[in-house]
């Protein structure tokens, strides 16, 4: 087992798409195609703010990037965005999320999300979906100005639990974090929810899942 199991928030706790379904009839049918493009740009933007070092809090980003989805989707109602920004604070968890998190903790291990978001966004998701007793600490990059996958957004939970990396198992859905959190030395699952293929091939996952079903073994303790 080990030391602490860190979590990325969205996409890997918290479903990224839930706000868009749950306003899709209000959208439109191109509902789907909004979402995928607010996601990506969300990401797009965090990466493109740290290399020019001009750091914007998490939630302007997600703005900006569902003004760009809806320029991009015309057909799509604009007179959604309100109820969608509202739902993205409010994110539904992924069904195995609360099962696994508990037995982490019954285990009597640290559990800690790592995420881009603002403290303020993930806290609210934590609540919204009940895990508040599961999760011991939110980390969150508002705290040195950079996102993911800069080695530094990884060295804050070694510094704050005084440990050396490969003490720490880190889970994403997001290939490209999985990379950065193997660069600095951390054990890394790989959440593949989406089925995606093979990527940055030379920083491999040590474990690759279909979801975090998978960390907990047959007898319910961590792997």
């Amino acid at each position: 087992m080990y030391s602490a199991y860190v979590f990325d928030a969205y996409g890997t706790l918290f479903d990224v798409h839930a706000a868009v379904r749950a306003h899709a009839n209000e959208i439109g049918d191109d509902a789907a195609q909004l979402s995928e493009i607010w996601r990506q740009k969300q990401l797009e933007y965090s990466w493109t703010r740290t290399l020019m070092d001009r750091y914007q809090d998490f939630w302007l980003l997600t703005e900006q990037a569902l003004d760009f989805a809806f320029d991009k989707v015309p057909s799509a109602n604009r007179s959604a965005r309100a109820a969608l920004l509202d739902a993205y604070w409010n994110l539904a968890c992924f069904p195995e999320v609360p099962k696994v998190l508990k037995a982490l903790k019954d285990a009597g291990a640290k559990t800690a999300i790592l995420s881009n978001g603002s403290t303020g966004m993930v806290e609210a998701a934590v609540t919204s979906a009940g895990l508040e007793s599961l999760i011991d600490d939110v980390v969150s990059v508002e705290r040195i100005g950079r996102f993911k996958a800069v080695p530094d957004v990884y060295r804050m939970i070694t510094e704050d639990y005084r440990i050396y990396p490969d003490a720490v198992s880190f889970q994403s859905s997001n290939r490209w974090d999985v990379a950065g959190a193997n660069a600095f030395g951390f054990r890394t699952v790989w959440c593949n929810r989406g089925g995606q293929p093979e990527e940055y091939r030379d920083l491999p996952p040590d474990l690759v899942l279909a979801d975090l079903n998978g960390l907990i073994g047959a007898k319910g303790q961590p792997v």
